[in-house]
């Protein structure tokens, strides 16, 4: 019997690639559940904190990508010891060697890992070759633990940063895991200082924990989940077989999606570290409602703006050097924004969309028109549907896809059935209003939420939890989808 048990038991701690660590996953529950068991023991001794939570965190990232745990190890040392060089150094030259050092070595494992079927595929469309592709798996999170690493070595060369004498310390900064495949993408000068650190959980924090974790359980496997396999991914597969009101609907419910699916891993990611102690930085600020794409950008995947335009866009030059110069900063930067989401020219065109809008924002949030209230209403309504426009080519698996929804939407769009579509799709139609308006619910009462969760017992927000828990599994589909920013 226990030799059942125990063979029953080993299949399950070992990596799956069909299966991948997902927070919304049964066995992720356990995970927590076992990590938080013994955590209140070694909680405030620093360094067996340190080692117990760097254990836990390389098991689940050994869970997402198995062995390439190994690759994640070897970018943190890597970047650890160059930071350490670049900083000890007292010759230009070298600092300047050691800092392109680590610029090969983070763009190297990210383009060999990301982009060569991509170059090869542009090579042999454009020159009409048979260079052949290479069977290379891409680990999960590659382009988040990429960037928070030569985030830190940048920020050692620009003298903003003294490195951490303690590669422990900087590999658990690395591979923290409720942050580590999906961001936010954490800076060295934002988490290091918080490792030294007694912890001291009030009911405040808790209960703002708790509600991050259940308001992020129930967008990604409620909400994203359902919109996505019983409409969305239907529409965006065969868009011929929809209305163009279908496929404008579909546009609308995608963008529900992935608000959902993203915030909702970055909720439960901050939540998750909270309750460990850990603060994290906000990731979404109800992008939707953004008046304008500069400031949907300030409101949409926070860590990842403020990425680019610290590292890419200011270096660039910024608005330091005119107006014409300034423009061509904001789409380099967006169209390598747009790069870093995928190997895909759907993704470069998307991130030049991007760029677009911010240069045309530049010279319309210049007139005194914008500042009114009539255009800033109007503003609203236009940046979500140009932004909507931008997640068709985000979301269509190439250009003929996009361009069939877009011909569909705009010559095919028979608005008239609009009331035998609310008939076969009641749910979805639900889901599509529920998202808009849990995403314009007032900032006052999400507050008010807080407080209250704050006030009521523990384990009345653990049964909480538990019906959100039940919810989810009753909503979920026979297969966990994964995160969608899981293969960025």
């Amino acid at each position: 019997m226990d030799n059942l048990i125990v063979h029953s038991i080993l299949p399950a701690l070992k990596y799956d690639s069909t299966h991948p660590l997902l927070f919304n996953s049964t066995f992720f529950l356990f995970f927590f559940l076992l990590l938080v068991t013994f955590y209140p023991w070694v909680a405030n001794r620093i360094k067996t904190r340190t080692w117990y939570l760097l254990l836990f965190s390389l098991y689940f990232y050994y869970k997402t990508s198995g062995v390439f745990v190994l690759l994640l190890v070897a970018t943190a040392l890597v970047n650890w010891l160059l930071g350490s060089l670049i900083y000890r150094s007292n010759s230009k030259k070298w600092r300047v060697l050691f800092f392109l050092g680590s610029a090969v070595w983070n763009l190297g494992t990210l383009g060999y890992y990301k982009y060569t079927n991509f170059i090869f595929t542009t090579i042999n469309q454009i020159a009409g070759g048979s260079l052949p592709l290479v069977d290379v798996f891409l680990p999960v999170g590659i382009s988040f633990f990429t960037f928070q690493t030569w985030s830190y070595t940048m920020d050692i060369y620009l003298r903003k940063l003294k490195p951490v004498d303690s590669f422990k310390d900087f590999v658990f900064f690395v591979a923290f895991f409720p942050q580590l495949v999906a961001g936010p993408i954490v800076r060295a000068s934002w988490f290091l200082p918080q490792i030294r650190k007694q912890i001291s959980l009030d009911n405040e924090t808790i209960g703002k924990a708790m509600l991050l974790i259940m308001s992020g359980l129930v967008k990604k496997a409620v909400l994203a989940d359902y919109l996505s396999i019983n409409f969305v991914d239907r529409v965006f597969a065969e868009p011929t077989l929809f209305t163009g009101l279908e496929n404008l609907l579909g546009v609308y419910a995608y963008a529900i999606q992935i608000y959902c699916d993203f915030s909702g891993y970055s909720d439960m990611a901050i939540g998750l570290a909270a309750l460990l102690g850990f603060d994290l930085p906000i990731n979404f600020r109800t992008p939707y409602q953004a008046k304008s794409i500069t400031e949907f950008w300030h409101r949409w995947h926070i860590s990842l703006s403020t990425w680019l335009r610290d590292y890419l866009y200011i270096p660039l030059g910024g608005n330091r050097k005119g107006k014409v110069r300034q423009y061509l900063n904001l789409m380099a930067t967006m169209l390598l924004g747009g790069l870093w989401h995928g190997a895909s020219w759907n993704f470069v065109f998307w991130g030049g969309l991007h760029g677009l809008g911010l240069m045309l924002d530049k010279w319309w949030l210049n007139l005194k028109l914008a500042k009114s209230r009539l255009m800033q209403a109007v503003g609203v309504v236009v940046t979500f549907h140009f932004v909507c426009l931008g997640w068709i080519f985000f979301r269509s698996p190439d250009f003929h896809t996009a361009g069939v929804m877009l011909s569909r939407i705009f010559f095919q769009f028979n608005g008239l059935l609009i009331l035998e579509w609310l008939k076969g799709y009641k749910v979805v139609a639900l889901l599509i209003c529920a998202g808009f308006l849990f995403h314009w619910i007032p900032d006052n009462w999400d507050s008010r939420l807080q407080r209250w969760m704050k006030a009521v017992p523990i384990p009345v927000q653990s049964l909480l939890l538990a019906l959100v828990i039940w919810l989810v599994y009753q909503a979920k589909s026979a297969d966990i989808q994964p995160f969608i920013y899981f293969q960025f």
